[in-house]
């Protein structure tokens, strides 16, 4: 989304598969100074009728300019890609996906080397990069110093959302959003799959499933709310006891219409160990509270 208010700030970006690409793109056509380096020349070379300068190794790479973004495959590719390299005075933006771990492992030994760093979890397709209204947005946690520096220079690839000191915290966000979404994606997967074979078109469910979905949105405030008082009970309509008995149906109707029910038995079982552990003080809590049982494992 580029805004002709911004700095041109000057930056490096190291790896260009296809979200590295879009990065690279969407700086050029906002007007920022732009290196570029990939393991795979061609790549960078690519880019060159666009306005890169390109690089002939990493450690030119970086000594071109002060922020330099990382965009590489996994952690050991950041490790091997700048072995060696003067990171000294450097602000690294890592862009690259990994754990909460790696992230903080990672902010030390940038730190070690002198550099300024931030962490960050790219919530966002490459077709939604430099997409004005398209929803995506990058997270980032670290140096906040670095991150108001160069707030400009990060928003020009999508909205910038700065979740923590802690350089781990911008990829737990990531994770736990999308598990979310992963969990999402297997209750559709079973909805589908309950009607395959059925005199009922997967584009006439859509709608319907889309408007459930959205109608359960509250879960989200309300487990929030829920986890953070502890209070599992107050307001409840449909208990445990209730949920438990009712997801009876749910697989005897997976099982008539020969579907597996393994993308959503885990949840349920959750449920139902909740509950057995005493019906008397759990029937009537929310479904919230089996997520409880989930930090043991």
């Amino acid at each position: 989304m580029t805004d002709t208010h911004v700095t041109k700030r000057p930056l490096t970006l190291l790896g260009l598969g296809d979200m590295g690409t879009a990065l690279a793109r969407t700086w050029l056509a906002a007007g920022h100074p732009l290196t570029v380096w990939n393991r795979t020349a061609a790549k960078a070379a690519a880019l060159a009728p666009e306005g890169a300068a390109v690089a002939g190794s990493p450690a030119a790479a970086v000594a071109a300019n002060t922020l330099i973004v990382l965009c590489l495959l996994d952690d050991a590719s950041i490790e091997s890609t700048l072995d060696g390299v003067d990171l000294a005075g450097k602000d690294l933006v890592n862009l690259t996906t990994g754990t909460p771990a790696e992230g903080r492992a990672r902010a030390a030994w940038a730190q070690e080397r002198g550099a300024r760093f931030v962490d960050a979890g790219i919530m966002a397709t490459p077709d939604m990069i430099g997409a004005p209204g398209s929803g995506g947005y990058v997270l980032y946690s670290g140096s906040r110093a670095l991150f108001d520096t160069h707030r400009a220079a990060l928003e020009v690839p999508a909205v910038a959302r700065f979740v923590g000191e802690d350089p781990g915290h911008a990829a737990l966000h990531d994770v736990a959003l999308l598990s979310a979404m992963y969990g999402m994606f297997a209750g559709i997967s079973h909805a589908y799959a309950l009607i395959e074979g059925e005199d009922i078109a997967p584009k006439d469910l859509a709608p319907l499933l889309s408007e459930w979905l959205g109608a359960m949105g509250f879960f989200v405030g309300n487990a929030a709310e829920r986890l953070t008082s502890r209070d599992f009970t107050s307001g409840v309509v449909s208990g445990l006891a209730m949920q438990v008995a009712a997801s009876g149906t749910l697989l005897r109707t997976a099982a008539d219409q020969g579907v597996s029910a393994e993308l959503i038995s885990p949840y349920l079982d959750l449920m139902r160990e909740r509950l057995d552990a005493d019906p008397a003080a759990h029937g009537g809590e929310d479904t919230v509270a089996a997520l409880t049982l989930l930090r043991r494992r």
